[in-house]
């Protein structure tokens, strides 16, 4: 069977389920840090309320572990949408029971109801069918616009799919299609820029994009393990020793990737200790790699600048340090200035695209971090698989 999309669904006075990811980050104080996936789901709820559905939001937020924790209430989303919607989003005490599907079945056409946050039950993460199926007892139709949660065999995920008719909502089928133009129906030359710090995840990346990509630039964790995977000393420098072994394997299989040629280093990693530009061979053993050097930036522009399609996931060093950030940022200015297809993913490279301005100019965000990178390395997806 093939996907259903939203826009293909007769929403008019039905209640439509919808599982969006409203996982956002929240300070000490309990206020959203970034709300870019709150943003993200908007055109899909819009859409909802044009067509006159009552619209039925539920997501996670953090993990509670099926504690009812007070910092982790959804309260702090129902304010945000509120303001995005300016209408009066109302916020239920919990996810199930009686009362809450009695709410839903008073509901008027253009109504809006956000669920309390799902992990507050142990069932959601577990998958049980119970749960499942008392939270499809919330609706006639079910959307899932969770790309960011659709690598998860949760219960709002792939059990609700099992007892209503379902569908991917705007933002879903927004995220695969624009993944599928990299992976699938791609432009040459197609250039990855792979940086960050979780090796173990970045490798399996790494090694799909081996095979497709014309040109992977490396930075990061990651470069810093290949190189030590290459016979190098790179000194203090962060480094997945466990990974070392599996890199050793993985540059044996491609020759299509692209290391630093010259490396920013320092012996200090708060940029007031003796801060100096090499070659990766000649790091001491009371330095740390922090960024990529100017040479690697000036390679790497040139690569950029050929490409029809750029996919970035991570920075090239240690960008929260500004001496240590300037990798980073140069080469976000020239993949957004390069006229190529660009899709990003991870929130540490839309942080510095915010903070730059640039985010405008990237045709794809990715608001998958695990889901995208599982996407793309060739897994299947339970939340999509339940769609089919």
């Amino acid at each position: 069977m093939t996907m259903k999309f939203l826009r293909d669904a007769k929403v008019y006075n039905k209640r439509v389920l919808a599982r969006v990811d409203f996982n956002v980050p929240l300070n000490e104080k309990g206020e959203i840090i970034d709300d870019f996936r709150i943003r993200s789901t908007l055109p899909t709820i819009k859409w909802l309320l044009k067509n006159g559905a009552k619209v039925i939001l539920m997501s996670h937020l953090g993990s509670p572990k099926g504690e009812r924790l007070e910092n982790l209430k959804i309260d702090a989303v129902q304010q945000r949408l509120t303001e995005y919607l300016d209408l009066s989003v109302v916020k239920a005490p919990d996810c199930v029971g009686k009362e809450i599907e009695d709410w839903t079945r008073e509901m008027g056409s253009g109504e809006i109801l956000l669920l309390e946050n799902l992990r507050f039950h142990k069932e959601e993460e577990e998958n049980d069918l119970k749960f499942a199926k008392k939270l499809a007892g919330l609706g006639d139709i079910y959307v899932n616009d969770a790309f960011g949660t659709s690598h998860r065999a949760h219960a709002s995920i792939v059990g609700v799919p099992k007892f209503l008719p379902s569908f991917a909502g705007l933002l879903l089928e927004k995220e695969i299609k624009a993944l599928n133009k990299l992976l699938k129906n791609s432009q040459r030359p197609l250039v990855a820029v792979i940086g960050g710090a979780k090796v173990s995840t970045k490798l399996k990346l790494f090694k799909e994009l081996l095979n497709f990509a014309d040109h992977l630039l490396l930075g990061g964790v990651l470069a810093n393990t290949i190189l030590k995977a290459q016979g190098l000393t790179v000194g203090k420098s962060v480094v997945e020793e466990n990974m070392v072994a599996e890199a050793k394997k993985l540059i044996l299989t491609g020759t299509n990737f692209h290391l630093p040629v010259d490396v920013v280093v320092s012996d200090d990693i708060s940029g007031k200790g003796k801060i100096k530009v090499k070659g990766p061979a000649s790091v001491e053993d009371e330095e740390l790699i922090l960024d990529i050097g100017p040479d690697t930036l000036s390679l790497f522009g040139e690569i950029i600048k050929k490409a029809k399609v750029v996919f970035w996931n991570g920075p090239m060093g240690f960008y929260e340090q500004e001496e240590f950030a300037q990798g980073t940022i140069n080469l976000a200015k020239i993949i957004t200035q390069s006229g190529a297809y660009s899709i990003i993913g991870g929130g540490d490279v839309l942080s510095i695209l915010d903070k730059l301005g640039l985010a405008e100019k990237i045709n794809h965000i990715s608001t998958g971090g695990g889901a995208m990178l599982a996407y793309i390395a060739g897994e299947k997806l339970p939340g999509i698989e339940a769609l089919k």
